[in-house]
């Protein structure tokens, strides 16, 4: 029998687009509007999709990618296989828990607001902060390099592929040196994000998360997550709590989880949306997986139709 799972996005892939796919759903679309209600996105809908500096803004993104995830979702779930795991990229994490049942769709957008929240209080105006893709260069080489600029490995996507963080300061003197690296011709880019994730960095964030997640009514999962800190199952809140307070302080290691679906026989991936760069990380790194992000699709119908011919598939 095939096995189907979710992949659920962090940040990197807002546009003003970001809720036309639930928008299709009234489920999905009665959820938007009682986010909004409510305030939980921290400003007007319609005034973060129309400017993208606030879009990408930390405090206002993680409220909305979790957001945009989980209407999809709802959007989705009823036409498509339960699936068997659930797997969040950073932010992403979030939403996942509540695809499990953990925690309900509401709850995890108020908790992603206490999230950036939390984390946007560690940034210190006077010394901002920056992370930096780096493709090329195996992990222990740039693991030298972070030590040696102070910096920190925050996600690893693959043995050559990471992104390190910490003060922009130290960034920029990391990119400069791995520009002449000896090594060859790397692929550097700056990231669209001005906070260090999954750093020392975020050390400050956790008593006010901790607190968050303790006043959460937490439920069984009816699907494990895989924890981004080491591509383990979560099967209660004890853990799922835990794995969400290291992750704002340790390294996430996807590269696991991608080889964690692998070694689950799991042979047909969903991502939940916005962007498709988590299907795209997971079909190059594991090509007998199907992999589509909903990005791909215009509608709701085209996605399940998909999923559930993949599921057919011999």
């Amino acid at each position: 029998m095939r096995k189907f799972a979710l992949l659920c996005p962090g940040q990197g892939g807002q546009n003003e687009h970001l809720f036309s796919f639930a928008r299709n759903d009234e489920t999905a679309t009665t959820f938007i509007d009682q986010i909004e209600m409510q305030q939980g996105f921290g400003r007007p809908l319609q005034e973060l999709l129309n400017a993208p500096d606030l879009m990408f803004d930390n405090q206002f993104a993680q409220p909305l990618i979790t957001a945009a995830t989980l209407a999809n979702w709802l959007a989705l779930h009823s036409h498509l296989p339960k699936p068997e795991l659930i797997a969040g990229y950073s932010i992403g994490e979030v939403a996942a828990h509540a695809i499990s049942g953990e925690i309900s769709a509401e709850q995890a957008v108020t908790l992603a607001r206490c999230r950036a929240q939390a984390m946007q209080a560690c940034i210190d105006p006077a010394r901002a902060q920056g992370m930096l893709a780096v493709t090329g260069l195996r992990l222990d080489a740039l693991q030298r390099c972070c030590l040696e600029h102070r910096l920190d490995l925050a996600i690893i996507t693959g043995e050559t592929n990471a992104i390190i963080a910490g003060l922009r300061s130290d960034v920029d003197r990391a990119e400069q040196a791995l520009r002449s690296h000896p090594s060859g011709q790397l692929h550097l880019s700056v990231l669209p994000v001005h906070i260090a994730s999954h750093t020392p960095l975020m050390t400050a964030a956790i008593p006010s998360l901790s607190a968050a997640l303790d006043q959460l009514a937490w439920q069984a999962p009816e699907v494990p997550v895989i924890a981004g800190i080491n591509a383990m199952k979560m099967l209660d809140s004890v853990s799922s709590k835990q794995s969400l307070l290291a992750q704002m302080t340790q390294t996430i290691r996807w590269h696991e989880c991608m080889d964690a679906y692998h070694e689950a026989g799991i042979n047909v991936v969903l991502e939940l949306g916005p962007g498709a760069a988590l299907s795209r990380m997971l079909q190059a790194r594991h090509p007998h997986i199907a992999c589509r992000s909903v990005a791909d699709f215009r509608s709701r119908s085209a996605a399940a139709e998909w999923v559930n011919r993949q599921m057919q598939a011999d």
